[in-house]
């Protein structure tokens, strides 16, 4: 591509686009429930453990391949859920691991030599997190729930080792999650520490659930949104990072909807000829005469968020387009 036309695509301003979030704390915290306040869960239950919510659910799997088979159905059919919930995602890496074992008939993940199981089991998480894109490109945030585990950590740099709240997941998979995620919150109950007239000190409370947003030395955390470090065990506390995603998703391609063409011509309406000339200095468009020439990832990135290319093309009608 010509300097002049990588120059003209430089835009500013934050981008808006669905999440990819993971909460995990200990058991019974109430990980679901929140999960179901987010923007229309739709949940993929691998540990049945949402029974007592009123929640959309897919069909429980029971092997690897209906996990598939269910992001594949989303993918690809109308629907109006804007959030995935996968609970849990420990119980997930349990069913991926039975269909390894299975597939190269083992009883174990551990009787592969020199630990080539986990692998193929990380080589296969990865897959499976490069098959949630499409979800993502359709507007739906992706929430991962998990329980978590005390484990022993030693800094290479530090005497001493100490206790650390992880992912209960394996060590191969864990960091792949931790990297992959927007948001990774560590949720658990906060107890104050108390001293009494003898010095002596005790935990006082445990009933209070709170968010962590930020790494410490006893857990993993992390956000890109600003958040103070400990927020109240509430959907309104993070809220703000799920607003993004647009209220109606647009249904996936089939030969009898619309075509890019014919949904775009829609949305410029009469403001058709503006937009062609903002497509050309975008470098987005060949041709000013036709809609047929916008390139189309650029048409699928104007579909997907309607609302933030209509508003940089009224600064673009007012002479302050970038």
């Amino acid at each position: 591509m010509a300097p002049d036309k990588i120059l003209n695509q430089i835009f500013a301003g934050r981008i808006i686009r669905p999440q990819k979030a993971v909460i995990y704390g200990p058991e019974g915290i109430g990980k679901s429930t929140i999960a179901s306040q987010f923007p229309a869960p739709v949940f993929l239950d691998t540990e049945g453990g949402t029974h007592h919510l009123d929640v959309s659910r897919l069909p429980a799997p029971q092997s690897w391949e209906d996990v598939l088979q269910a992001i594949s159905a989303l993918a690809g059919a109308p629907h109006q859920y804007r959030t995935l919930v996968i609970d849990t995602a420990d119980w997930l890496e349990r069913l991926l691991i039975e269909h390894i074992c299975q597939r190269n008939n083992k009883t174990s993940i551990e009787d592969f030599a020199y630990g080539k199981g986990y692998v193929i089991l990380a080589e296969e998480v990865s897959k499976f997190l490069a098959s949630l894109n499409p979800l993502l490109a359709r507007g739906m945030h992706i929430l991962l729930l998990a329980h978590c585990r005390i484990v022993k950590f030693e800094q290479p740099d530090a005497a001493g080792a100490y206790d650390r709240y992880e992912l209960k997941l394996s060590k191969q998979v864990g960091p792949l999650i931790k990297e992959w995620s927007d948001l990774l919150l560590f949720t658990n109950f906060f107890t104050r520490i108390a001293e009494n007239d003898n010095g002596k000190k005790r935990g006082v409370g445990g009933r209070e659930r709170v968010f962590y947003t930020a790494r410490t030395a006893a857990w993993d955390a992390k956000n890109r949104h600003g958040f103070e470090e400990k927020l109240p065990f509430t959907f309104e506390a993070i809220a703000s990072a799920f607003s993004g995603a647009p209220k109606t998703l647009a249904p996936a391609a089939t030969p009898s909807e619309k075509s890019q063409v014919e949904r775009l011509a829609e949305l410029f309406g009469e403001r058709l000829n503006i937009a062609l000339s903002f497509l050309v200095a975008r470098g987005q468009i060949t041709n000013q005469g036709s809609l047929d020439d916008v390139k189309p990832e650029y048409a699928a990135r104007i579909l997907a968020a309607p609302e933030k290319f209509l508003e940089a093309l009224g600064a673009f009608e007012k002479g302050g387009a970038q």
